[in-house]
């Protein structure tokens, strides 16, 4: 069983975009669920593009989705959290803190983060280089809201550790289209294997990348099975038994 937690619907402007092989991709590597953000709501309007993956949803068993939140929008946001949400469909929020010029330490994202806590929801927030341990601080101090590093900090990956020491509600979700040697592992021996996903950023980047690195690692056991889905499966509430 393979939950990937950090996936996309719908096309890029990338040219490494495998969009169209979607669920072909996923077979490829036998991701059993994804949990995905639709693309559009990602890089131009989250409305419209939340609006297109609820349709897409009620036709796919396999795919979950993510809320897209805009902060600058909030009373858009708040209002397709109270519309999605509770339809079983959308099991969390995505928020891009690049594209949407919010940094992690920014007022936005504290209010947008404070919304989603409200839901009971986990958020996957896009973190890079030392964005992370600000994430982490926003998520001590809001209760009850769990984030997971989108990336795990990217390059910054050990700061990534130090986050996830800091605050247990903290999850670490690995893809990039980088993954410098000896990277997971070196994640995986200094955090709580509670803390720990797995995410392939499909269909923007090709599972091969995050599959490789974590094949790599040589993980095992109930370690192995717990960032392969054991604790998305949790995380997200997900009735699913392996």
């Amino acid at each position: 069983m393979i939950i990937d937690v950090h996936a996309h619907w719908g096309p890029w402007f990338f040219t490494m975009d495998v969009a169209e092989a979607n669920l072909a991709t996923m077979d490829r590597y036998g991701i059993d669920r994804a949990i995905v953000s639709a693309t559009e709501a990602v890089i131009y309007d989250a409305a419209a593009g939340n609006r297109a993956l609820a349709s897409y949803l009620e036709t796919q068993e396999r795919l979950l989705g993510y809320v897209t939140v805009n902060p600058r929008r909030l009373r858009e946001a708040e209002a397709d959290l109270a519309a999605y949400l509770p339809g079983g469909r959308f099991v969390g929020v995505k928020i891009h803190t690049d594209y949407t010029g919010s940094p992690v330490g920014s007022a936005q994202l504290r209010e947008a983060l404070t919304l989603v806590a409200a839901t009971g929801r986990p958020a996957l927030v896009h973190t890079w280089g030392t964005s992370v341990l600000a994430l982490a601080e926003v998520c001590a101090d809001i209760p009850d809201l769990r984030v997971i590093a989108g990336h795990m900090g990217a390059d910054g990956f050990r700061y990534a550790i130090e986050a996830a020491n800091a605050c247990d509600r903290l999850y670490l979700e690995p893809c990039w289209s980088h993954f410098p040697a000896g990277r997971i592992a070196e994640v995986v021996a200094a955090v709580d294997p509670g803390q720990l996903l797995f995410g392939t950023d499909a269909t923007l980047i090709d599972p091969s990348s995050a599959f490789g690195a974590v094949a790599a690692a040589g993980l095992t056991g109930a370690t192995a099975e717990r960032i392969a889905w054991r604790n998305a499966a949790a995380l997200f509430a997900l009735d699913i038994t392996a």
